[in-house]
């Protein structure tokens, strides 16, 4: 770069200070140029950047995010559109199709639940009162499942050194089978209210299907016969505990008919508890409905202090002599020779065995203006451990 200073002095020799100054004066020129030309280039990509995002927003394809965050989204759509018309052609298409060919689903037309809508049930049924929160609960893919149950113990005996040694007994081992039996509900909605883009179809029928199968279940776990239905606890056969055998439940009675005894009301409650083994003791919960729970928490012990105490945090079951109490409607009233309270380990007493999966048909024309929902499931249940469980009879003997 030339300036008038050194065009004045041109020819002239210039000291080192000078050319020092010269040379900075020229880089800082170039220098501002080199930046200058970077900023344009710079303003240039962002202007382009913001036309491709302008044209994807209008019509150009979605950004990926926005793609994954529909990826659950086709099977919910298809399944709304099979409940308000019957239109399976969207079910055909998506991954839920593959399923209706194996063998959790019979080929007549039903189509497997969505897994949200599955869920859903799933925990309403635990939160019902029903003896399925405290049972030992089992996912099978066959009709029936089969429980083994090693009930006596091996023998054994002191030798001496020289003598002969004598046999001891053999363990047995029983066998329990529990079939599945078919649970159904059958509500209905109209054809209008489908229509109705407003109205959550998914919730309206989980709720439904769900409130009456945890009342059906609840009902047959406790008292059940066996015959289509699972068989209950209460079913089994019942003999005082002094002569307890295998293949019965023991009972203890109160001392009076119908009614704790006037004078020790306590003691049942407390010979209950030592009725059961000392190994089902530590998971052991007592069960009664609410009439029962309000005459039992009114009981004292000798010292006047309460056996009831309720739960010290929220969520937690109230306790009875330290045990858990589960309150299930379906156990029967305090009455002569009933059997109204059941204390046990019922994870080891009672299974339930149930297949996964929850099978919905639509049908349109049987009811018509009305769609009926038929929704089935297959679940049986029984007493796997007569040993675990034990009853109050109110009764005097």
């Amino acid at each position: 770069m030339v300036t008038p200073e050194t065009t004045s002095r041109a020819g002239e020799d210039l000291s080192p200070a000078e050319d020092l100054k010269t040379s900075m004066t020229a880089f800082m020129g170039d220098f501002r140029l080199f930046a200058g030309d970077i900023q344009s280039r710079l303003q240039q990509q962002e202007d382009r950047m913001t036309k491709l995002d302008r044209k994807m927003q209008t019509g150009g394809r979605r950004p990926a995010l926005s793609a994954a965050a529909e990826e659950g989204a086709p099977h919910q759509k298809a399944l709304s559109a099979y409940l308000r018309t019957g239109d399976d052609d969207a079910l055909r298409g998506i991954v839920l199709e593959g399923k209706a060919m194996s063998t959790a689903v019979a080929a007549d037309g039903g189509y497997l639940v969505d897994p949200q809508m599955a869920d859903t049930i799933a925990s309403v049924l635990a939160g019902a009162g029903s003896i399925r929160s405290v049972a030992n609960v089992v996912n099978v893919e066959g009709g029936s499942y089969e429980v083994l149950i090693d009930r006596a113990e091996a023998g054994a005996g002191w030798g001496t050194e020289a003598g002969p040694q004598a046999e001891t007994g053999t363990p047995q081992i029983d066998r329990i089978s529990i079939p599945l039996h078919e649970l159904a509900a059958l509500p209905r909605v109209s054809q209008r209210l489908l229509d109705d883009a407003a109205f959550d179809i998914e919730d309206w029928l989980a709720g439904r299907i769900a409130d009456k199968f945890a009342r059906s279940e609840a009902t047959a776990f406790v008292g059940g016969n066996g015959t289509d239905k699972p068989t209950g606890f209460l079913s089994a056969t019942k003999v005082a505990d002094a002569s307890w055998a295998w293949g019965s439940l023991g009972y203890v009675a109160t001392g009076a008919d119908g009614a704790f005894d006037a004078a020790d009301p306590a003691d049942a409650i407390i010979d209950l508890v030592y009725a059961l083994g000392a190994r089902y003791r530590s998971g052991a919960t007592f069960v009664m409905n609410s009439r029962t729970a309000g005459a039992v928490r009114k009981l004292k012990d000798a010292d006047g202090r309460f056996l009831w105490s309720d739960g010290l945090s929220a969520g937690e079951p109230a306790r009875l002599l330290g045990y858990p109490v589960l309150v299930a409607e379906d156990m029967p009233d305090i009455a002569s020779d009933s059997f109204s309270i059941a204390f046990g380990n019922f994870r080891a007493g009672y299974t339930i065995a149930e297949r996964p999966d929850l099978r919905v048909l639509r049908d349109p024309f049987s009811a018509k203006p009305n769609v009926l929902f038929y929704a089935t499931k297959r679940v049986g249940g029984a007493v796997s451990d007569y040993a675990a469980i034990k009853l109050l009879r109110f009764a005097a003997s």
